[in-house]
């Protein structure tokens, strides 16, 4: 049996994104186990892809688990849930204490802080690790964020290191924190996705209903793009979608599309945190939203079916284009900025050490979100690693100075057209609440103290008030809390 216990590391799940990453780990010199629950799987894998470099395939878990060195190290790549957790519990019941289980699926990071705290009662190390960039990604070197202890990165680190995408010739993954760390970091990443796609959207949309541009003319405009400080992903896939016709048909392939998207969860998961930890997150909030608007058609006709008339799109006049442009950029700016609020919640409730520069690093390449705009959230960290928020960077509070009244005009013109466009509506309206001396959350304490005797703070003295409201004179009490 000692003989058989050769391979570096194993990867438990055949499908796309497990085989995926077991290749890429054999392609760059690891002895790799591999095992599926169906063994068709693990022989198609070996029969498409054995030749990709030296695989240690197995159709029981118990010779999967002999074929792995000391400390065994395992990938978990299934449906995340129910699936990750059986897959825990075999590995778990046969593992030692020292070996290294790792779920590289989209968990829910409150899930790994439960199994990474229940294993190392075990004396196990459970290392919840979020893996961005796709089935290409998985391949070719995605962005890699490993939670866990620092033990069980001293193994693993190395081994994800040579798989994972480069930026500026670093490795596209960090050591995130401890338990579910790596996990919330990957679900906030995803989060920052969902605003982007969404923004990205609404741009397309300006430009198109009231701007008048084709999808041909606008992949054009998305390339151009590309080529400056919007660079990205995201913005290049666009402009490849754009570009594609139909071939049953020949129309743009995006006018054939039915108008309603998904979501797989972290996007939702990103808002019901980020509203648990209090942070406002209206950027990544009004993304989910706009596909939940999306997706429910049986709604959107009864509201058609009831119109009188549509606004009619206003004219633009020329260097719309470059508004939009310009809205776009100010508005991922928030977007990120409202992000990386949330990782430093995260931190502060979770006791986790994150790097935001760190994190930023290595979103550069590998993953969905990557873009040239990192590079400038890197610089930003290192000028200032306690950066109350991006927004007060001198480099993106320049853009969004500079781009401020494009901003407006597009939002206002995106209203008079009838165009939704909650993505940028929303991030001016966050910026302009930061930006505010005085906001009405004064008549909404005054409010709560009316209804609930809340209480409230007063601007020129200190102490917590309450006005007895049913008597003549309004009379004010101070009121010491419990606290005080």
């Amino acid at each position: 049996m000692a003989e058989q216990a050769r391979a570096d590391i194993g990867v438990v799940g055949m499908a796309v994104m497990g085989s995926n990453l077991a290749r890429n780990l054999a392609r760059n010199g690891h002895t790799v186990a591999i095992y599926n629950r169906t063994n068709a799987k693990t022989d198609d894998v070996m029969r498409d892809h054995g030749g990709d470099g030296d695989f240690v395939p197995s159709h029981e878990i118990d010779d999967f688990v002999a074929s792995l060195k000391k400390p065994r190290t395992a990938i978990i790549m299934v449906q995340a849930g129910r699936g990750t957790d059986a897959v825990i519990d075999e590995l778990a019941e046969r593992f030692e204490e020292g070996d290294i289980i790792v779920d590289g699926g989209n968990a829910n990071f409150h899930d790994t802080i439960r199994r990474e705290h229940d294993l190392r009662e075990r004396g196990l190390n459970f290392v919840g690790t979020g893996i961005s960039g796709g089935e290409e990604g998985a391949l070719n070197g995605p962005s890699i964020m490993p939670g866990g202890s620092a033990e069980a990165y001293e193994t693993l680190g190395p081994i994800l290191e040579s798989i994972a995408a480069e930026a500026e010739g670093e490795p596209c993954v960090t050591h995130i924190g401890t338990d579910g760390a790596g996990h919330f970091v990957k679900m906030v990443h995803n989060g920052i996705e969902y605003a982007d796609m969404q923004l990205i959207a609404e741009a397309y949309d300006l430009l198109r209903r009231v701007g008048g541009h084709d999808p041909a003319a606008l992949a054009k405009v998305f390339e151009e793009w590309n080529e400056g400080d919007l660079s990205s992903y995201l913005i290049e896939i666009t402009a490849e979608v754009l570009k594609q016709t139909d071939a049953e048909t020949g129309k743009p392939f995006v006018d054939v599309v039915v108008d309603q998207a998904g979501s797989k969860g972290t996007g939702v998961w990103t808002v019901q945190n980020a509203v648990g930890l209090g942070i406002p997150v209206s950027g990544i909030g009004e993304a989910v939203f706009a596909r939940a608007v999306s997706s429910k058609p049986e709604q959107r006709k009864a509201v058609q079916a009831l119109e009188k008339g549509r606004p009619t799109p206003v004219e633009t006049p020329d260097g719309f284009e470059d508004d939009v442009r310009a809205a776009l950029y100010a508005s991922k700016v928030v977007a990120y900025a409202q992000g990386f609020d949330i990782m430093i919640a995260g931190a502060k409730e979770y006791s986790w050490d994150l790097s935001l520069g760190d994190i930023a690093k290595i979103w550069r390449a590998g993953c969905i979100i990557r873009a040239k705009f990192l590079d400038r959230i890197v610089e930003a960290y290192d000028r200032d690693p306690e950066l109350p928020t991006l927004l007060a960077d001198e480099y993106f509070a320049k853009i969004v100075a500079d781009g401020e009244a494009a901003w407006r005009r597009v939002v206002s013109t995106a209203a008079l057209s009838g165009v939704p466009a909650p993505g940028f509506s929303s991030a001016l309206s966050y910026y302009d609440a930061l930006s505010s001396d005085r906001l009405p959350a004064a008549l909404i304490q005054g409010q709560r103290d009316f209804f609930g005797a809340h209480t409230y703070a007063r601007v020129d003295k200190e102490g917590t008030f309450h006005t007895m409201w049913g008597d003549a004179d309004r009379r004010e009490v101070e009121q010491r809390a419990h606290s005080h």
